[in-house]
């Protein structure tokens, strides 16, 4: 059934409802369970949201719905086009806004009431402790690996529960990370996935409401933790298959040699997530050659001899294809090293430049002496700069 916690929101800091307010959450005052208390607590709480995209957009949403006092709204990104097909928070007017403001004015429209405080900044180990202390729940909404362990850390250090939430594709996870009453992040993912294994929502896509099941079911156990509630998510992983419709849950355990909320923990400060997670760059990382897209499209009209390498997935290329270019998935380039010409140079190309990255890594690692470029900004550069009849995606 889950762990029981109590009420975030001490008795002190409650006060009446107003007959407006009374009004306003009428069909939660009549569930005994929330009641005219559990909606006072409601309104003295702090939750602070990472990321106003696909999960902080639901999150956001109906916290603010449900009457929370005080949200708090990170992210240090800009609304896309391409982020209208999940992040349902902003519209196609909010394009080239940044999140937060789009955010704030979406929220402040569905409740005044709601006070949002703005961090239009990337966290960080130097601003986290100081962004985050004070609230009472943190909801995780970030799509990287260095940002998660990141807000968990910073959780168990400022004893804060950390409503976490993932999604990819057709899958998405949910929990509460509490170490006060059991397991956090690291007692489930011990240790990062290797850089680039795993792609990211931009490069792998997702099922457009997919976020908003797992941000939906993030909302609920923040609501749950602020008032008291039975059933929370501490100790337990809830895993959803949009595509099969299917839910299934593992057992979590806190983990006692954990380095942060294990007996024994090493872990007394935030640390450096970047390194942790093995994505800062190295010094052959530092070298790596690239070429723009402009000059690529000079040495192709020169009529240059140039190995155009497309690492992309099949469903990547059937709406964006590189003409002329050699198709060779990122897991097959070390198998098909033969196939390379060393006296020719080679141009890598995904979506944005960043899988190429790890391509070329690869490729060093596996022994090629030949030359090697990333093509800076990949597929939507080239669509941006050389040929508009493409899609940027």
């Amino acid at each position: 059934m889950g762990v029981h916690i109590d009420g975030l929101i001490a008795d002190s800091r409650l006060r009446e409802l107003s007959n407006d307010e009374i009004s306003r959450y009428s069909r939660h005052l009549l569930i005994p369970e929330i009641g005219v208390k559990g909606q006072a607590r409601l309104r003295a709480a702090k939750v602070l949201i990472i990321g106003a995209g696909g999960l902080g957009a639901p999150l956001a949403l109906y916290l603010a719905a449900a009457g929370v006092g005080t949200l708090g709204i990170l992210d240090f990104d800009f609304v896309e086009a391409s982020n209208l097909q999940r992040q349902i928070i902003h519209s196609t007017d909010d394009i080239d806004r940044s999140k937060v403001s789009s955010a704030r004015d979406r929220v402040k429209n569905l409740n005044p009431d709601v006070n949002v405080v703005e961090y239009m900044t990337w966290l960080s180990s130097e601003n986290a402790l100081d962004i985050m202390r004070g609230y009472d729940v943190v909801a995780d909404g970030t799509d990287n690996y260095q940002t998660r362990y990141l807000v968990n850390d910073a959780c168990v250090l400022l004893g804060i529960p950390n409503v976490y939430g993932s999604v990819f594709q057709f899958e998405g996870q949910a929990s509460v990370f509490y170490a006060k009453k059991g397991p956090c992040y690291r007692c489930l993912y011990p240790s990062p996935p290797p850089p680039g294994l795993v792609p990211s929502c931009a490069e792998g896509g997702v099922m457009g409401v997919l976020p908003g099941v797992v941000g939906a079911i993030q909302a609920g156990e923040v609501i749950k933790l602020l008032m008291g509630g039975e059933g929370s998510l501490v100790g337990r992983l809830l895993l959803f298959d949009a595509w099969r419709m299917k839910f299934r849950e593992l057992k979590l355990k806190k983990d006692p040699c954990c380095p942060i909320c294990g007996e024994t923990g090493s872990i007394h400060e935030l640390i450096d997530y970047e390194q942790f997670c093995g994505i800062k760059q190295d010094d052959a990382e530092e070298t790596i050659d690239v070429i723009t897209a402009l000059e690529l499209k000079a040495r192709l009209d020169a009529g240059e001899s140039i190995q155009i390498i497309d690492i992309r997935e099949p469903h990547e290329r059937a709406f964006a294809k590189f003409s002329n270019a050699k198709v060779m998935p990122l897991g097959q380039l070390t198998r098909r090293i033969d196939e390379f010409d060393r006296s020719r140079d080679a141009v890598f190309l995904c979506k944005a430049g960043q899988r190429s990255v790890f391509a070329i890594c690869a490729l060093r690692k596996a022994g090629y002496t030949g030359r090697l470029l990333n093509l800076k900004g990949g597929m939507n550069a080239w669509a941006r700069d050389v040929d508009p009849s493409l899609p940027q995606y």
